[in-house]
């Protein structure tokens, strides 16, 4: 069932929210890859509130391969939303939580037409639908503009993106984010991931800018919540 929550300027896509945790330097994990936990306890039941008001929750395959998430609704009540994974390379493990589902829990993995039959043939018999999709026009992965569309046309209508920082980066540089949720913990990593990387913004004008924009302390994490201009 489709979210009514629609953006007014891409009628056509789904409603997209970004959502990542960082320190107060903007990292989202250490030089080494750790990353649990950067943010408190309230703010990780407040990420689990985002699941459930959302129709899907969307990783990169990095993310997959470094944290094995679930990307289900635990620390509170409600439905789980369907899990979608994108992997240009069909790179997933079968051992993967989102690969072996818990009841009631759906997965899509959205990769390239050019994927490995066999690969997508196994991913299937384990009950994972697989999406075969055209390459991006300036990077080599996924064109995710036509993964939103046909995650509308499957009557999804919004969607909640939750890292790593390659699927966000690329998200925020096509434009096809409406939201963002930043939760920036009081700490100071140094060297790691940024939370996101380069825009090719060479001018401040060109910005992203935001709108409705709301801010607060949950436990010792602020949180930052505006919909993009």
């Amino acid at each position: 069932m489709k979210n009514k929550q629609r953006t007014l300027v891409r009628p056509r896509l789904p409603f997209v929210t970004v959502k990542f945790a960082q320190s107060l330097d903007g990292r989202i994990a250490t030089s080494t890859g750790d990353s649990k936990w950067i943010s408190g306890p309230q703010a990780r039941k407040f990420g689990h509130q985002l699941r459930r008001e959302h129709d899907a929750v969307l990783v990169g395959i990095g993310t997959v391969l470094a944290d094995d998430p679930e990307l289900t609704v635990r620390l509170v009540t409600g439905r789980n939303p369907l899990r979608i994974v994108v992997d240009s390379r069909l790179r997933i493990p079968l051992a993967a939580r989102v690969v072996n589902n818990p009841a009631g829990c759906n997965t899509i993995i959205a990769t390239l037409s050019t994927a490995d039959p066999r690969r997508v043939e196994r991913l299937r018999r384990r009950g994972v639908q697989v999406l075969l999709l055209p390459q991006g026009k300036k990077h080599a992965g996924v064109d995710l503009r036509q993964l939103l569309r046909r995650l509308d046309r499957m009557e999804i209508g919004s969607v909640l993106v939750e890292g790593g920082s390659a699927i966000i980066t690329s998200l925020l540089a096509a434009r096809l984010v409406d939201r963002v949720v930043a939760v920036t913990s009081p700490k100071i990593i140094g060297r790691g991931t940024e939370a996101v990387g380069d825009l090719g913004i060479a001018k401040l004008s060109d910005a992203i800018t935001f709108s409705s924009v709301k801010m607060r302390m949950l436990g010792s994490d602020f949180i930052f919540d505006a919909r993009i201009k």
